[in-house]
């Protein structure tokens, strides 16, 4: 995946919003109002910043040379994939979602029933 074919996912998950609160070199998306992706625009090696359980998160860095702790955020919850290394697209697709649905079920009742992940 290129940073163009991530930012069309995301934008196709419902109410998922773009945003630049930490400038304009890094693209975040949110759901509402929470971050669940963040992206550098400028970086020779693209990578994205998702959230992760944390079992999960330390199984993906053994399985993947493209999976590390993330650099800015929460090492135990956050996890940078490398676009261009060993994940293929769909299971770049599938990490982004899991990091999605992380966020909306930590959300309250009320408005996660807005959403399939009740």
């Amino acid at each position: 995946m290129n940073i163009e074919e991530v930012r069309d996912y995301c934008l196709k998950l419902k109410n998922a919003e773009e945003s630049f609160p930490f400038g304009e070199d890094t693209l975040v998306f949110k759901v509402e109002g929470k971050m669940f992706l963040a992206m550098s625009l400028n970086d020779e090696d693209p990578h994205v910043a998702v959230k992760c359980d944390p079992d999960e998160a330390l199984l993906l860095r053994d399985r993947y040379k493209a999976v590390v702790p993330a650099h800015h955020f929460n090492k135990k919850h956050w996890n940078d994939i490398y676009l261009n290394r060993d994940m293929n697209d769909h299971d770049i697709r599938r990490w982004i979602l899991h990091s999605y649905e992380s966020v909306i079920l930590q959300l309250p009742a009320a408005i996660r029933r807005k959403y399939e992940y009740v």
